[in-house]
């Protein structure tokens, strides 16, 4: 059995790896046994350049549309059968097959056999990383650590991965609040390097694979903790085993009974927050006018910096600037 599997740099499809799957599962229900010539990179086979045409009494091409050529010419000896193929030419002026039983051709059209195949499903992962640190600091190299290791658990794992940025404009498509969170409930799980990325997948009952990419913790970790959520690895602490067994957990139904829980808990808690706010905006300041004193913010007066050297206030406000500026370009991780 030979198709557009059998060749490197044609473009083979997953249709043309079903189409494979079902004509083997027929071969089967027939008690034939068969060869299946493969590419390399689609799996183990037979080379059908380097195969003796004498052993086979029957050559099946499989899927695809198939055009005028001399591809079978090593084979014409057998007989020849074409299955759930599109025929470029009209059957009349060119038909190699001896047995054509064609997805559509001049003379008939019939569903695509793909229909009846049988296919295990994966586990669907949302992947949320933060873009890169800014290059030089401290913290891009943990940063790339933390998004590459989250990168080989989905390819080892072998799930189906959906890349789904919390940033806006990001050229994922994810340009509203809506579309984020739509595509994060459709998940089994998240993995993600995002504070939002673990918030909004909790909010949705979606478990998260959260790691920490700052060393010692960071605001991400701090989520976690607060959410009473257990699956956040931290930087200092990446091993493949520690991220296997954190996504095992996401994707059981402890995981997501454990993530509807904390989003549970921290409704609640964010309730309580917004009727303080309230409370607040409606009557400021209760008893006095609860306003802090921030006069050596904004005139000079170096309080709680009064006993700092001027050259290590000016350092102080320097730095502050610097924070700022580059929380303002970047807006990593929100």
């Amino acid at each position: 059995m030979g198709g557009w599997f059998s060749f490197s740099g044609v473009g083979a499809t997953v249709g043309d790896l079903l189409a494979k799957d079902v004509v083997c599962e027929w071969l089967e229900r027939a008690d034939r046994t068969y060869d299946v010539a493969l590419d390399v990179s689609y799996g183990a086979g037979v080379d059908w350049r380097t195969v003796d045409p004498s052993r086979y009494s029957e050559v099946i091409f499989v899927c695809g549309p198939f055009y005028r050529s001399d591809l079978l010419r090593r084979f014409e000896g057998c007989r020849l059968i074409g299955v759930n193929l599109s025929m470029a030419e009209p059957i009349r002026d060119w038909n190699p097959f001896d047995l054509l039983l064609e997805r559509d051709s001049s003379e008939a059209s019939h569903p695509d056999i793909t229909f009846c195949a049988s296919v295990d499903k994966v586990p669907v992962v949302g992947l949320t990383l933060l873009p890169p640190a800014e290059a030089g600091t401290d913290l891009e190299a943990r940063y790339r650590e933390a998004s590459e290791a989250a990168v080989r658990l989905l390819e080892r794992r072998g799930t189906a991965r959906v890349t789904i940025d919390t940033g806006l404009g990001s050229g994922f498509g994810t340009t509203s609040p809506m579309i984020v969170t739509s595509l994060m409930t459709r998940m089994d799980a998240i993995v993600t390097t995002r504070l939002h990325g673990l918030v909004l997948a909790l909010r949705g009952g979606v478990p998260a694979l959260a790691i920490e990419p700052v060393p010692g913790g960071g605001k991400l970790a701090r989520q976690g903790m607060v959410l009473g959520w257990p699956a956040v690895v931290q930087i200092d602490e990446l091993t493949d085993a520690a991220l296997d067994d954190a996504l095992d957990f996401c994707l059981s139904q402890e995981g997501r009974e454990k993530a509807r829980a904390c989003a549970d808990r921290a409704v609640a808690e964010v309730g309580a927050i917004g009727d303080r706010f309230v409370v607040e905006m409606t009557h400021p300041g209760g008893a006095g006018d609860g306003r802090r004193n921030r006069t050596w913010l904004f005139e000079g007066s170096r309080t709680p910096a009064s006993e700092r050297s001027d050259r290590g206030y000016a350092r102080a406000l320097a730095g502050l600037r610097s924070r700022l500026k580059r929380g303002i370009g970047r807006s990593s991780g929100r």
